[in-house]
């Protein structure tokens, strides 16, 4: 996959409510116009609920 950032996660997650599942965060990140490698890598995370931003960058950062 194509470098993706933290501040590009971030960036396509916001307005995320938290706390929100794997789902939810593809679903706003989709309406944030994120790239597809940023879509496809939340899309992997399973059907985890996530508390905070911190961990989700965790999650999609911890495999790099």
């Amino acid at each position: 996959m194509a470098d993706v950032s933290p501040t590009d996660l971030q960036k396509a997650l916001s307005g995320v409510e938290y706390p929100a599942d794997s789902e939810q965060l593809r679903k706003v990140a989709e309406n944030n116009h994120a790239p597809k490698e940023i879509t496809e890598r939340i899309s992997h995370l399973g059907k985890k609920e996530f508390q905070n931003p911190a961990e989700v960058s965790k999650a999609v950062f911890r495999n790099e």
